[in-house]
């Protein structure tokens, strides 16, 4: 995701890797990178200077009517980012114009090597760029990665570009930078959960094992026929080979630095285990997480690691007040895993989106702006990073809606 600052984050992004980069150069300290149009760069600088401009936006037809990653479920209806291909135009003017040496030459190539080892723009140095500046700018948030490429393009191409502006041809290369996807502000619309697909309500995930003496994890199951586990519950492992010593089951998130590793219960065979999720709200975040089995081997003095499975760990929620007059309402809700300040949270009220209010810091207390309800029942969800809080009890035939996670507005 990126909000409407991401055109000026990728500008202030290249200019200030650009400047880093080519003032340690120490022929070229007294460099100026300037992001000026091209008929006012060169105004009253007679150093070496490197001019980056913007001279086109266009839409990416790839991600045209594409549905913002992890964000939207099948069925649901929302509304697409902007995706957007930016091209800029790179020119070196060298200092007293080049009158004792080519510097423009050597300050345009300091910069295409540069562009050249950094194809993609990482996300730390997005934030270092915009922090200051534009402390609301979330591009280094954005799951899909912002890439540079230059841009051959002709030489009648630049120069209509120069002549467009008045102003007389200097050396330059373009850059293509792709892509940047701007959210929608609108909000979308999420049906209740189906409580029953097809008879029986259930698939199959299955991989072939390879061979008779590798680790291979098949299935991570959470209980009660859910679609995702909560702090506190069991979930069931099946696969091969799981026997040896010193096993272990691994948790990976985005979020997290390092991997979260968690003995199995007592009891596991070699192909089925069980593991249970520490109650620990402020270690777990809620939302994707990637699991495997670590297991050393009978006659082996090494730890081997089976594939990784999908996993989603849903919040368990407590939605206040829970019987609030019709009206204009104001709600809170207790989370746990604690929402941590970096995750995307969404209340659900029937299909109505809320949005919370910013919170700086890792916490379990969301607070929601109010809200004009009308009398009814609203069934209430929570989803973080795209994973919703456990709306429908599957432990029962048919199932129903938890009735403690809906809203009786009197």
């Amino acid at each position: 995701m990126s909000n409407s600052l991401a055109i000026a984050a990728v500008t202030a992004t290249l200019q200030s890797l650009l400047h880093t980069n080519i003032v340690s150069d120490s022929d070229l300290s007294d460099t100026k990178v300037t992001i000026l149009p091209l008929d006012k760069a060169r105004h009253g600088i007679n150093s070496n200077q490197l001019n980056i401009f913007l001279y086109q936006v266009v839409r990416n037809a790839a991600w045209t009517n594409q549905d913002m990653p992890r964000q939207n479920k099948p069925g649901e209806r929302s509304y697409p980012p902007l995706p957007l291909n930016l091209y800029y135009l790179i020119t070196a003017f060298g200092k007293d114009d080049d009158t004792a040496q080519p510097y423009s030459h050597r300050v345009l190539g300091k910069a295409m090597s540069l562009l050249h080892d950094y194809p993609v723009l990482n996300p730390d140095d997005i934030k270092a760029a915009t922090s200051a500046l534009m402390p609301d700018a979330d591009l280094d948030k954005q799951i899909e990665r912002v890439r540079l490429t230059l841009h051959p393009t002709p030489l009648d191409e630049l120069s209509k570009l120069w002549t467009g502006f008045a102003s007389q041809f200097r050396l330059s290369a373009a850059y293509e930078v792709d892509v940047m996807l701007i959210e929608s502000l609108r909000s979308a619309a999420a049906p209740l959960p189906v409580l029953t697909r097809g008879a029986g309500d259930s698939g199959v995930t299955a991989q072939p094992d390879l061979t008779p003496v590798v680790p291979t994890l098949e299935t991570v199951t959470p209980p009660d026929d859910q679609p995702s586990v909560r702090l506190g519950e069991a979930l069931t492992l099946t696969g091969y080979h799981f026997d040896g010593t010193n096993v272990g089951v691994q948790f990976s998130h985005p979020l997290l630095p390092t991997p979260l590793e968690v003995a199995p219960d007592p009891g596991g065979t070699d192909k089925l285990l069980t593991v249970t999720i520490p109650n620990l709200p402020a270690a777990w975040p809620a939302g994707f997480y990637g699991v495997s089995v670590l297991v050393t081997r009978t006659g082996e003095d090494f730890r081997r690691q089976t594939n990784a499975m999908p996993l989603t760990l849903a919040p368990t929620i407590t939605v206040t007040p829970h019987k609030p007059a019709a009206g204009s309402i104001a709600f809170q809700v207790n989370c746990a895993p604690e929402i941590w300040s970096e995750q995307r949270v969404m209340l659900f009220l029937r299909d109505a989106e809320i949005a919370p209010k910013p919170h700086a810091a890792q916490t379990a207390l969301l607070k929601f702006p109010a809200v004009t309800l009308v009398k009814g029942d609203y069934p209430a969800r929570l989803r973080v990073d795209g994973v919703d809080s456990l709306l429908v009890k599957r432990d029962v035939a048919p199932p129903i809606y938890d009735k403690t996670q809906i809203v009786k507005v009197q």
